[in-house]
């Protein structure tokens, strides 16, 4: 009776041990690579203060983190199987998906990567400046391009999702918003088809958005339309219908979100 009663003794006390063991947390980094309409301008952007020589232009993926917390990760399990998720925002400023891969960026990311990290993918502004032969990536260039960072991403067990690039303040006619970017976002939508990669209509989403808001409420609000005199940065004020203030950038980090709420579920993210 008595090694009996050791042994169950012992079996208890296994359990109670295991039970104040500390859960170890799985994690994933989430890869942010585009251009200017992504980036993060704090921390080490250009080795400058940001609240004195850039603020308040912001990328929706400075603001990004915040909606990946641990409750906002219930809604993404269908993509997401983890406890916690890390962002590495890697875009910059000015850079098309050509110079984003000639400059190592792309190589850079691709050594990090581990299996089930998410790169979601935003180009598309830089790509199609014609007049910036330095940036300059025609539609056939630039959906090889993707597709080189799709395949690269899926070798390493991660999960690619395209997006299509947000639409900046114009044209407006009658109170509508509509497409900037010409063939581009097609262009993105047809890689996805082709390759069966996750898709993210970021231009349809941000046009509508934008003009549900109005005209007149996101050039004041959401882009970087700023009076003289209020930013130490911007003296002289000045107009630009490209770049997000903190409240655009965090709009469009919100329409990132709610687009990867209605993605399916990855065969990558199925895997435990």
């Amino acid at each position: 009776m008595q090694k009996i009663a050791f042994g169950l003794a012992a079996i208890v006390l296994s359990i109670v041990l295991v039970a104040f063991v500390p859960f170890k947390k799985k994690t994933v980094t989430v890869y942010l690579i585009g251009d200017s309409t992504v980036a993060d301008y704090t921390g080490d952007y250009d080795d400058k203060d940001y609240m004195t020589t850039r603020y308040p232009v912001a990328g929706w993926g400075q603001v990004f983190q915040p909606f990946m917390r641990p409750d906002s990760l219930r809604k993404l399990r269908h993509l997401i199987k983890a406890d916690s998720v890390i962002v590495a925002d890697k875009a910059r400023g000015g850079r098309s998906t050509r110079t984003f891969f000639e400059e190592g960026r792309w190589a850079e990311v691709y050594r990090s990567l581990q299996k089930n990290d998410l790169v979601l993918m935003q180009f598309g502004h830089n790509d199609a400046a014609e007049n910036k032969p330095e940036r300059y990536t025609n539609v056939t260039a630039y959906k090889e391009y993707l597709r080189l960072f799709v395949h690269q991403t899926r070798e390493k067990g991660a999960i690619p999702i395209l997006l299509t690039p947000v639409n900046r303040n114009y044209p407006w006619k009658d109170g509508k918003l509509s497409n900037v970017h010409g063939d581009y976002p097609q262009a993105v939508k047809d890689v996805a088809k082709e390759l069966n990669v996750q898709l993210i209509d970021l231009t349809q989403l941000s046009i509508d958005a934008f003009t549900a808001k109005g005209q007149d409420y996101v050039t004041d609000n959401y882009f970087m339309n700023l009076p003289a005199g209020k930013y130490t940065a911007y003296p002289d004020g000045q107009k630009d219908n490209t770049h997000f203030q903190p409240e655009g950038a965090t709009a469009v980090a919100q329409l990132v979100f709610q687009g990867m709420q209605e993605l399916k579920e990855t065969k990558a993210a199925a895997k435990k």
